[in-house]
């Protein structure tokens, strides 16, 4: 197997493809003499026995396989021509490695015949592990790990006082323990919560199984969520002392004695920080995200839901007893029926009835003028009415079906929109020209008149005050900003229109700062071009 440079398992497919190479024994077509096989070097490994030949595989398998050991069925026994071929497979997925062993041959020709001595390769035995851990594991041996919380939170705290102390051994190990303990924790609780939720969706569950284990399931989770409630901030603080230490620090100690002496040193810290910080997520809420919560909180909702679930379920059942009638009862009784059928059509004519797969035979719709037919008449006395043929056939009313595709007229579009700016441009223009002399010395063509009527509607919007008086306004459009301030006596403007009469008020129009700043650029390109 081929790792990358710094240590770690290697992304290239190639090299995924030999790991997952590795689980071919699992769906070969022997795959029960290639476990038996595997199961030999596992127990020869526990025996510390390292190295076996196919004659010592065989008597391996033998003495497990012997009389008054159980198994779960009679296998046939197997010679060692049979094991070698095995063997040789195993070697080629890569779950052995294979050496040779000349101090088992005895004679010239079985040196050259290639005495084979065999061992697990450590991928393959990991791949093996994978397999046999599947298939020894039960399934219904799951729980909330209550008691592993105290323990957290006294690691915690000798780790910050390791760290504080500059003891790195103590450090690793500690820290090491964490890491094991909160997988094992979180991995329990997710198994409790999938084999939970198969218990309350499952048909096939007895009452009184149920019955008799709800008591011990619901005190089980309630004094695991109360622990939890407990004891989440005082790690959470824990936490934050173990950082206020040097988190920095923390990690190097911890790789520095780590012994995967494969893996450089900045793979292990960056390993060892990833871990800490899936550690940190766990009972400390994110900075960067408000109101963020964490895995704990997370887990306890869960618990308070599945506490939920459990006494839906419970009242279920005791509806379920209460009734006689149950799924399954109602399953089993139209399973009867359909063996009892006379004949094919009448099977399929109860299969119909039962699943409502024929067209529906009733319909409930109301007149479009109710007060000739009203909704309450019956139906025997009410004339038919004319329905859809979706509606007979499928039950379903008619849709409005899609909608009509859209036409685009881009180049009405377009022409529109050279109009807007072409407007735009002399709206500008005529701005600028407002703002380039006094309004009230001269006369305003019908441009900037437009212009001024629109700034001193802008302008009017905070004119009149509720009490008191207002000493200016302003109102800006198309660059130009117009300035309404007090003014002893009227003025007037004079426009191609006519003249503006204005009480107490003059008129200032400037262009903005943004404009002029736009307008000095343009003339100074327009100059060196």
């Amino acid at each position: 197997m081929t790792d990358s440079v710094d240590g770690s398992p290697s992304t290239e497919p190639v090299y995924r493809d030999e790991r997952l190479r590795l689980f071919s024994f699992a769906t070969a077509e022997k795959r029960a003499d290639y476990l038996r096989v595997l199961d030999a070097f596992d127990r020869a490994r526990a025996a510390y026995v390292v190295l076996l030949h196919a004659d010592d595989v065989a008597g391996w398998i033998a003495a497990a396989e012997r009389p008054g050991v159980e198994t779960a069925t009679e296998l046939t026994r197997l010679t060692a021509a049979e094991i070698g071929p095995l063997l040789d497979q195993l070697h080629r997925w890569g779950v052995l490695e294979r050496s040779y062993d000349g101090s088992r041959a005895a004679t010239l020709a079985e040196y050259r015949n290639r005495h084979f001595v065999y061992q697990f390769a450590q991928a393959g035995y990991q791949a093996y592990r994978a397999v046999a851990g599947v298939l020894e594991a039960r399934l219904d041996d799951v729980a909330l790990p209550r008691l592993v919380l105290p323990e957290l939170l006294a690691d915690l705290e000798a780790l910050a006082e390791a760290n504080r102390g500059a003891d790195a051994e103590r450090v690793y190990r500690t820290l090491r323990r964490l890491d094991i303990a909160l997988t094992d924790m979180a991995g329990h609780a997710a198994q409790f919560y999938l084999s939970l939720g198969d218990l309350v969706r499952t048909t096939e569950i007895t009452p009184e199984a149920f019955l008799a284990h709800k008591d011990a399931l619901l005190a089980h989770m309630r004094e695991f969520g109360l622990d939890l409630a407990r004891f989440a901030p005082r790690l959470a603080a824990a936490i934050l002392a173990v950082e206020a230490t040097g988190l920095d620090e923390l990690i190097e100690r911890a790789a520095r004695c780590d012994e995967r002496v494969l893996l450089s040193p900045a793979r292990r810290q960056a390993d060892w920080r990833a871990r800490w910080d899936g550690l940190r997520t766990w009972f400390v809420p994110a900075d960067d995200v408000a109101g963020a919560s964490t895995e704990a909180e997370r887990l306890r909702e869960a618990t308070m839901s599945a506490i939920a679930a459990v006494l839906s379920l419970l009242r279920r059942v005791t509806e379920t007893r209460k009734g006689g009638v149950s799924r399954e009862s109602a399953l089993r009784h139209l399973a009867a029926w359909f063996t009892a059928a006379p004949t094919a059509e009448s099977a399929h004519a109860l299969f119909d009835a039962v699943f409502g797969l024929g067209r529906p035979r009733h319909l409930a719709t109301e007149h479009p003028d109710a007060d000739i037919v009203p909704a309450i008449r019956s139906w025997w006395e009410a004339p038919p009415l004319e329905i859809s043929r979706t509606l007979a056939e499928t039950g379903r009313p008619p849709s409005a079906g899609a909608p009509a595709r859209i036409h685009r007229n881009d180049a009405g579009i377009r022409r529109l929109r050279e109009t807007q700016l072409a407007a735009q441009r002399e709206r500008a223009a005529a701005a600028r020209s407002l703002a380039g002399a006094d309004v009230h010395e001269r006369v305003l063509d019908e441009r900037e008149t437009e212009v001024l009527l629109r700034l001193l509607d802008a302008a009017s919007t905070a004119w009149v005050p509720v009490s008191g008086r207002v000493g200016g306004t302003t109102g800006s459009d198309s660059g130009v900003t117009l300035t309404v301030s007090a003014h002893s006596g009227s003025t007037v403007v004079r426009t191609a229109a006519g003249m503006l009469h204005l009480n107490n008020r003059k008129l200032e129009v400037r262009q903005t700062t943004r404009a002029a700043v736009r307008e000095v650029a343009t003339g100074r390109e327009g100059d060196r071009a």
